[in-house]
């Protein structure tokens, strides 16, 4: 069968009216709705036109050269860590979960865990893409157990903990008053299709006759009409696009902020999940495609300032030896801006007195600002790496697609 007719159907459904519901009549009342139920895709054949071809093939290319290790010098796990981090972050901010990523890196030194705290929804946020990114790296199949398991991560510390990693077993939707479906902009198929819906769609993952950019895209989109979760479905199901990129090879080191240039052009990628849940699926795949490879070169774009900069740090602090701690910081900080001597410790396996020698010459160069003025566990942040993160997301923010 050829995805060319509309990818599910709409039921008819009827909402019971609550006469106990908090507010006026409308959200009291009782009426019909209807429920979009998605087509199963596992054995669905996805026939793409050439604009939509010739953008998928452009994306391949662009993260092939971003995943290249001979491009670049720096660390390979800093820069996959900073790149990750902007990515959670973008994919936070979608759901109006915006923080500064200043904000973000004193959150991951400090790992706080205050529910209902912002930084900690999107440090969940962090932890479900690493999870993700985990999962698709092992050669097992994926399994709804997987899916759930990265939903977990990401609520562990949300205010209802008791959702989190469970499918829903009521109906939700997206848009119109928070008592009842009817008028909402989407309603995602009753809760007794989802286990079924979920099952096709790790069997989908689990193909590999289509390019791994198109599988993604559908992937996620796929998810995001399922609507699995009572909340985070929109997180989870863009860290399942990282699932789908790193199991097809197509990710191995680093990941593109694909939810940078999604959340600058929000309109348009809502509007192109519609038009895949409609049948228009090279439309979809095309306008993700862009996304994707306009996400992988500003990410190589970032991967280059990052190497000018340190650059300039090693000639600021006089060209310290190869395996001298100041050297390993330098080019180790992508992945922690915000160190003690103990996570300096951790990430170099030097000695606490080379640590300690190798922050105050970071300090001494301007490199690090000295966050408190404890003569015990001081604590520095990098404030010039923080800032070259955030002109690189102003810079990706800017619309590209749609």
């Amino acid at each position: 069968m050829a995805a060319n007719a509309p990818l599910g159907r709409f039921e008819k459904q009827f909402w019971e009216p609550n006469p106990n519901a908090i507010g006026g009549r409308r959200e009291r009342a009782g009426g019909p709705y209807e429920a979009f139920v998605p087509a199963e895709i596992a054995d669905l054949r996805f026939d793409l036109d050439s604009e939509a071809v010739t953008a998928i093939a452009s994306a391949t290319r662009a993260l092939g050269q971003l995943n290249d290790p001979r491009s670049r010098s720096n660390s390979l796990s800093a820069l996959a860590t900073s790149l990750l981090r902007s990515e959670s972050a973008a994919s936070s901010r979608i759901e109006d979960l915006a923080i500064s990523h200043k904000r973000l890196a004193r959150a991951a030194y400090k790992r706080p865990d205050r529910t209902g705290d912002r930084a900690v929804d999107v440090l969940g946020n962090l932890e479900a893409m690493a999870s993700a990114i985990e999962l698709g790296a092992s050669k097992k199949s994926i399994a709804v157990a997987d899916l759930r398991g990265i939903h977990r991560v990401l609520l562990r510390f949300a205010v209802d903990k008791k959702i989190a990693g469970l499918v829903r077993e009521e109906q939700n939707w997206i848009g119109g008053n928070d008592f009842n479906p009817i008028g909402a902009e989407y309603v995602p198929p009753p809760p007794e299709e989802v286990s079924r819906l979920l099952e096709d769609l790790c069997e989908f993952i689990a193909r590999d006759d289509l390019p791994a950019v198109a599988q993604a895209a559908i992937a996620h989109a796929q998810f995001e009409n399922i609507h699995p979760f009572a909340d985070g479905n929109g997180r989870v199901g863009r860290a399942l696009i990282y699932v789908v990129l790193r199991k097809r090879g197509d990710a191995i080191n680093y990941i593109p902020p694909i939810s940078l240039v999604l959340a600058a052009q929000q309109k348009s990628y809502v509007a192109g999940l519609g038009r895949f849940s409609a049948g228009d699926v090279g439309s979809w795949c095309g306008l993700f495609a862009e996304a994707t490879g306009a996400a992988s070169l500003e990410a190589q774009h970032f991967a280059a300032q990052v190497e000018a900069q340190q650059e300039e740090w090693l000639e600021r602090l006089g060209r310290p030896r190869h395996d001298a701690a100041v050297n390993q910081l330098v080019h180790l900080m992508p992945e922690q801006p915000v160190l003690d001597v103990g996570v300096g410790r951790e990430l170099t396996g030097k000695s606490h007195v080379a640590v300690q020698n190798a922050l105050a010459q970071l300090e001494d160069a301007g490199i690090l600002k000295r966050l408190n003025e404890r003569k015990w566990g001081r604590v520095w942040e990098c404030d010039e790496l923080l800032d070259l993160v955030e002109r690189f997301e102003e810079s990706v923010a800017t619309p590209r697609v749609g």
